[in-house]
């Protein structure tokens, strides 16, 4: 696993945190709301091949 997609996911949180209480405080939940799951399937589609590799990797050390 590459230290990158660490960081990569951590300046997503942190830009997702920061615009989703600009949208708060602004009286815009639905926006934020959005930009809050915009952001976790950013991250779901960086992290599903890892967690393929991860599944796949499992299976060949179980298959006889």
């Amino acid at each position: 696993m590459e230290v990158s997609i660490i960081f990569k996911i951590a300046a997503v949180g942190i830009l997702v945190s920061v615009l989703s209480q600009i949208l708060k405080h602004s009286g815009r939940d639905e926006q934020a709301f959005l930009v809050s799951l915009a952001g976790l399937l950013i991250v779901l589609f960086w992290i599903v091949p890892y967690i393929y590799d991860l599944f796949k990797s499992i299976q060949s050390l179980f298959v006889m």
